[in-house]
């Protein structure tokens, strides 16, 4: 066949599938688009993974780019196969700054097996788009972000197939093909007008597929292709564990932030699919230990982190890699939306969010993650891991690692005393007990360093008041386990303390809250809950564990609240 021949085959192929869209939408009430969007049907609104051929789920705009990089990135630097990745974007979602973020990072990791489909056609939902029809002002911006930038006409096949060629000879590059498009192409009284977002042609129906079936050659369209002969190298994600169990000294003090590095270096171990991400605090979460180890299967996302999940996400997909995501856990809200989505697309990635409440100290509020949990705990499916000494942190990472899902390990700054033995076995939804007596009249519940603060208070009531206590970690704070910290608020004759490093709202002391409500079979238990209940100040860490009423010396003043 020659050139002009598949040309013409091509052109004939996309009027055949504009025939075929218009005719499905006014036949969506018969058949399987009968329905469309329904409840009964996985033909939803915007595209999801529950349709098998769908990676990532669609609809929040801006996001698909960074997944796309993530997804090239396996492609280049871990499976080193050719094969190219391809990612549309309307002009109107190219004005989120998740665009930017991914722009920037495809480029510094010189992804050119990628390529981006600027769809121009200068119309958004509601009014013309920021840039409307200024392809040179979008190629500008993405050479500006070193990018390979080609405009193109977006109906013109030739310039597109050449556009194609040439971004597969780009070597150290991605390229942005900008294609000057018109919504509605040939729709008699309806190109480039405003007001069809979303919307079926309807009574107009009849005139436009007249018009598109004029502009066929032949009727005969066929969409035969040559089948790429690539193949991804088969992956055994299952097998990973830690190469070692984890080795401290009780008493000995460690910050679960470090235990995060050395658990994450013993996974990469036994499994070399195990990719590390940080969004450029690697010396503050401790990735970079595992960036020394295996600089290979380290990631630096740089301060974009939106751009850091969306990457994450990516690498995760087809089920490739194991990826770990690390950044202080307060800016992980910064990319609430693309974890929301992330759910969605039914992601495999682990977050690490360190630096965690008040007991950072002198950094200051900004820095201090007090909503983190509430964040994810409001995600469905998502398992949130707060582990209290290093041998439980090791052991989170070591469960997350083997769990299809989002999972979240929140870990602390200031170094604990480690209270597990090696050889503790940890489940997930499982509480640990790490105080107890058949004298105990009262449960504290902690989780991090307030875990250290309930032992502390535990241990000077007794001395002080003879009040014997009985302690909890709950090690996941979902899911929670429910039935133990309820046999032993009942054992304690219901008197539940709960402290927590974190907002009031959605937070442990919440979680426990609804469980001895849901759970409880109407035991009159009585509940206490501190917590951080303003926006702090710097400080000293146990300064300001003290002032806002979250330590050793609160919790024993409040106990008399109980007795």
């Amino acid at each position: 066949m020659s050139s002009a021949d598949e040309i013409k085959r091509l052109q004939d192929l996309a009027n055949k599938l504009r025939v075929l869209s218009v005719q499905a939408t006014d036949a969506s009430k018969s058949g399987e688009l009968s329905n469309l969007r329904k409840i009964t049907s996985d033909l939803e609104g915007h595209p999801t993974p529950r349709l098998n051929f769908v990676d990532v789920a669609t609809g929040s705009l801006g996001q698909g780019l960074s997944v796309a990089a993530g997804m090239a990135y396996v492609a280049k630097y871990i499976d080193q196969l050719d094969f190219r990745t391809y990612c549309v974007l309307g002009d109107g979602e190219v004005a989120e700054g998740s665009v930017w973020e991914a722009m920037n990072f495809a480029s510094l990791k010189q992804l050119n097996n990628l390529v981006a489909i600027f769809d121009v056609n200068r119309l958004g939902q509601s009014q013309e788009t920021c840039l409307g029809h200024q392809v040179e002002v979008y190629a500008d911006r993405a050479k500006s972000f070193g990018w390979n930038p080609i405009i193109v006409d977006g109906h013109n096949i030739s310039e597109l197939l050449a556009a194609f060629a040439k971004a597969a000879e780009c070597k150290d590059k991605p390229t942005a093909i900008i294609a000057k498009t018109f919504k509605g192409k040939g729709f008699p009284n309806i190109e480039d007008k405003l007001n069809w977002h979303g919307k079926a042609l309807g009574a107009k129906s009849n005139e436009v597929l007249a018009h598109l079936n004029a502009q066929l050659s032949s009727e005969d369209v066929n969409s035969s292709y040559n089948e790429s002969k690539a193949e991804a190298p088969a992956v055994n994600l299952k097998e990973v564990k830690l190469s070692s169990p984890p080795d401290y000294k009780l008493g000995e003090k460690i910050a679960t932030r470090f235990a995060y590095g050395t658990a994450l270096v013993k996974l990469g171990q036994t499994c070399n699919r195990v990719i590390s991400l940080d969004a450029e605090t690697k010396n503050s979460t401790y990735a970079e230990t595992y960036m020394k180890q295996f600089p290979d299967r380290f990631v630096e996302c740089y301060i974009a982190e939106q751009n850091l999940v969306g990457v994450g996400i990516g690498l995760g997909c087809r089920g490739r890699t194991i990826p770990f995501l690390s950044t202080f856990a307060a800016f992980f809200m910064r990319a609430a939306d693309h974890l929301r989505m992330a759910e969605i697309s039914q992601a495999n990635i682990k977050c690490v969010g360190s630096h965690c409440g008040v007991s950072i100290g002198e950094d200051g509020p900004s820095q201090m993650a007090l909503e983190d949990l509430a964040l994810f705990r409001s995600i469905p499916n998502c398992t949130v891991f707060y582990p209290s000494d290093a041998v439980s942190t090791e052991r989170a990472c070591e469960l997350a690692a083997q769990h299809h899902g989002i999972d979240f390990i929140r870990t602390s700054r200031p170094a604990t005393s480690v209270i597990y033995t090696s050889d503790t076995k940890f489940e997930i939804g499982k509480a640990q007990v790490v105080r107890q007596s058949k004298k105990d009249k009262l449960l504290f519940i902690g989780a991090g360093v307030t875990l250290h603060e309930c032992l502390t208070a535990a241990d000077i009531i007794e001395k002080k008041h003879q009040i014997f206590t009985r302690v909890i970690d709950p090690f996941t704070i979902k899911p929670l386990d429910s039935q133990t910290i309820i046999e032993n608020a009942i054992a304690v004759g219901g008197r539940v303390l709960v402290v927590e490093d974190h907002y009031p709202e959605g937070g442990l002391g919440d979680a426990v809250a609804k469980a001895l409500l849901a759970n409880g079979n109407g035991y009159p238990f009585r509940f206490l809950h501190l917590a951080v209940n303003e926006v702090p100040r710097s400080g000293q860490p146990a300064e300001l564990m003290s002032k806002y009423r979250i330590d050793a010396e609160t919790i024993e003043k409040e106990i008399e609240k109980f007795m």
